[in-house]
């Protein structure tokens, strides 16, 4: 299989998916059930899961997934008949009358004829009998619990949002509404506390929420979430009527990491193992393909215009990867209905998509690839509260409903700069830079007061001509570590500098009164001019290159089971388009299966890792989703390895938890 054959596949079906997910929901068997109890639980009939499951009527295994169809009704509400009596109608008995024709005639019942013409208890129904047919006021009165009544379930709404929303925990919420489903759909009618109108919170975009998990006090909060009990109990005034309850969601400010705590801080969470929701889901995939643009008279017409066409190119690697995604997915049991659209690169054509398309019940939409067309798809999106995460945008408009998975630049930058300030080996630091990155130099001298600065030298008209010698550089160097930034994207430059720093490397020798001299080279901005065949990769690896990246490189040595089937299938080994469009659909979806919604995993997935790239989310506090993570790798031996640091906690810290220690050992001992 190659691209020429994936445009041909593309023509032929623009929409496909992996599972029908109009009709029909799954559910995992447990421990315990029965086909009588789930029927119970998903208000159909026995009969309708075995039409579906025949194998089920032989053996009901735990784990295996059955087809559920969707009821076809709400159970309705009980309704109690108050019958009142207003009168009676007097009634001569005809030839062929009886008490079941009367009762017809009438619409009153056999037995209330008899309650009010007694002779009847004991003698048979004859013609010429007059009888009293009472007249009654029907009325029907529903039956309503006073502590509870009824909601309706607004579109994309979890069960975390509703529970918010009454003051309950979720399990609560499941414990008042035991047929409720794993899933809620919209319009769903459900029990809730009936409290006031002005009781019940609204769930504000601003914050974010967290379910208290069991074992859970406000100490340990505080550790997880830097709060203190009394600004918890200001942001949840209930907390101070009846404390910490598990499973309780808590309303708290969204808020960025400190400088001094790295992303390794955060939980890595595998999302395989976490999947709860076999239900189909349901995405779409936008990107420029461009198809009307393409030559199909003949296979070398197709190969050409792929060639001269860099939107193609780059959509056909992308969706190669999600392709991959769908497949490996689907070995997970995940049930994937997936839509693609043409984008070709015009406006008209994604508002015309939009327009054509019912997008309400889309439960994420990835891409466009550029960004007018992105902002495009996300305001229009916004009114289903749909996200849509962008694959290579940066700098885009965080609309609330936008997902940012590429990391800033000035993530990278930062994670750089936090590299370098921890370092406290450093004994000198120095910046080169070209009069293009004079700002970021100036932006390093900032953040090192002590740091020395090269800039590339100019000719008499001023032009940069992007060299610097030996001198330069030699005169800032100390005995010691030193770390040397080198911000430019001239590949000529690049090489010349790693060059000459390779060269002023210094190993110790006391016989010449020589201290040892080492170098460390960083940069804030990863550019191809790093990457050409012009710099000397040993000479990289002998100054420890290090640098930030949103991605890394896999180890081909790893056997990864990705690279492999891909390189099985399409004979190529797959570009860093291609994991991405794997990687990024792989995330996508285990969040959905994993949590309510994509919104709702940012906070129960707070790191996730695939081939190259990884995930931590984070919300503006007026706005949308950010990727707050990105690697930090260095040349080591000829090889791209993640630089691992070791943090050490606060000593404000450790004290803590060794009082927590202490209080928890003293418990123990009163106790005994």
């Amino acid at each position: 299989m190659n691209k020429i054959f994936l445009i041909l596949c593309l023509t032929l079906l623009f929409s496909f998916s992996t599972a029908q997910a109009q009709n029909y929901s799954t559910h995992k068997v447990k421990q315990g059930e029965t086909i009588e109890s789930i029927a119970e639980k998903y208000l159909v009939k026995p009969s309708d899961i075995y039409g579906l499951n025949p194998d089920a009527k032989k053996e009901l295994r735990i784990n295996s997934v059955l087809i559920i169809p969707k009821p076809k009704a709400i159970e309705e509400p009980k309704v109690t008949v108050v019958k009142e009596l207003e009168g009676f109608k007097k009634h001569r008995t005809k030839k062929r009358q009886t008490l079941y024709s009367l009762s017809k005639q009438y619409n009153v019942s056999e037995e209330d004829i008899k309650k009010y013409n007694k002779f009847l208890y004991a003698e048979p129904l004859r013609k010429g009998d007059k009888l009293q047919i009472p007249i009654f006021k029907i009325t029907e009165v529903e039956e309503v619990n006073e502590l509870t009544k009824t909601y309706t379930v607004l579109p994309k709404e979890g069960k975390w949002r509703i529970a918010y929303k009454f003051g309950i925990t979720v399990k609560e919420l499941e414990e008042l509404n035991p047929e409720m489903g794993d899933v809620l759909q919209e319009g769903q009618i459900l029990k809730v506390p009936n409290i006031g109108g002005e009781e019940e919170k609204v769930v504000d975009e601003k914050y974010s929420y967290y379910k208290v998990l069991p074992k859970e006090g406000f100490y340990r909060l505080k550790l997880k979430l830097g709060l203190e009990q009394e600004e918890l109990e200001t942001l949840n005034p209930v907390l101070k009527e009846g404390g910490l309850k598990v499973g309780m969601i808590l309303k708290v400010p969204y808020s960025n990491l400190p400088d001094d705590i790295t992303q390794h801080d955060a939980v890595k969470v595998n999302l395989v193992d976490s999947i709860t929701d076999f239900n189909a889901k349901h995405i779409a995939i936008m990107l420029p393909f461009r198809l009307n643009h393409v030559d199909f008279d003949s296979e070398s017409d197709i190969k050409r215009s792929v060639e001269k066409d860099p939107y193609l190119d780059a959509s056909l690697d992308f969706h190669s990867g999600v392709l991959m995604a769908m497949d490996s997915l689907k070995t997970l049991g995940v049930s994937l209905k997936v839509d693609v659209y043409d984008t070709k690169y015009q406006l008209s054509e994604v508002k015309r998509i939009i327009a054509k398309n019912n997008f309400e019940n889309i439960d994420a939409v990835i891409g466009p690839l550029t960004p007018g067309n992105f902002e495009e798809v996300a305001s229009q999106l916004r009114k289903y509260n749909t996200p849509v995460v962008s694959p290579i945008g940066t700098n885009l408009k965080l609309y609330d409903n936008v997902f940012q998975s590429r990391p800033s630049n000035d993530l990278l930058k930062k994670r750089v700069v936090n590299f370098v300030k921890a370092d406290t080996l450093a004994s000198n630091i120095i910046v080169i830079a070209d009069t293009q990155n004079k700002a970021v130099s100036d932006d390093l001298k900032r953040e090192f007061n002590f740091a020395k600065q090269i800039h590339s030298r100019k000719d008499k008209e001023g032009v940069d001509k992007y060299f610097v010698s030996k001198g330069d550089i030699q005169d800032e160097l100390k005995p010691g570590k030193n770390i040397v930034f080198l911000e430019t994207q001239d590949a000529g430059f690049v090489s010349s500098v790693v060059s000459i720093l390779t060269a002023l490397i210094q190993k110790e020798n006391i016989e010449e009164n020589k201290e040892a001299i080492e170098i460390v080279l960083v940069t804030t901005n990863i550019s191809s001019a790093f990457k050409g065949d012009e710099v000397d990769n040993t000479h990289l690896s002998k100054l420890q290159f290090h640098f930030a990246t949103m991605s890394r490189a896999y180890n081909e040595n790893d056997n990864n089971a990705f690279v492999k089937k891909y390189n099985q299938i399409y004979n190529v080994t797959p570009n860093n388009r291609a994991v991405k469009g794997f990687d990024l659909t792989m995330d996508v979806v285990l969040r959905l299966v994993s949590s309510e919604d994509l919104y709702m995993s940012v906070n129960e997935a707070p790191l996730t890792e695939y081939v190259e790239n990884k995930f931590a989310y984070k919300k503006k506090l007026f706005g949308g989703y950010y990727n707050d993570t990105v690697y930090l790798v260095k040349y080591d031996d000829l090889a791209i390895v993640e630089v691992k640091q070791e943090v050490k906690p606060k000593p404000e810290v450790i004290e803590e938890v060794k009082q927590e220690v202490k209080l928890n050992k003293d418990k123990k001992e009163v106790k005994q």
